[in-house]
């Protein structure tokens, strides 16, 4: 009956469905696709030295294109809500 007898836990071996088979690395870790490309990812220290980590990448990238697009396509999103909330460019001018 095992009055005096104290209950032993289930023990439960959980494996992740995915992980690879030789057993190397650590399966509950997230990691992105482009990790060991970025060298923003480990920056340490406070916020000003994870901007000056980013724009020394930014600078550093050898796809000058895509710079392009990105200030091509914020150009045009500031240009539209400029639009959108009726923006009147005269108040720069000096005439009145």
């Amino acid at each position: 009956m095992g009055l005096l007898k104290t209950r032993k836990n289930k023990k439960f071996g959980y494996e992740p469905r995915y992980w690879n088979d030789n057993g190397e690395g650590n399966p509950y870790k997230l990691k992105g696709k482009f990790d060991e490309q970025r060298t923003t990812l480990s920056a340490s220290g406070g916020l000003v030295n994870r901007f000056k980590t980013a724009w020394n990448e930014y600078k550093t990238e050898q796809d000058k294109s895509s710079h392009k697009t990105i200030i091509i396509i914020a150009a045009i999103l500031i240009f539209v809500f400029l639009w959108i909330i009726d923006f009147d460019l005269t108040i720069f001018s000096d005439t009145y």
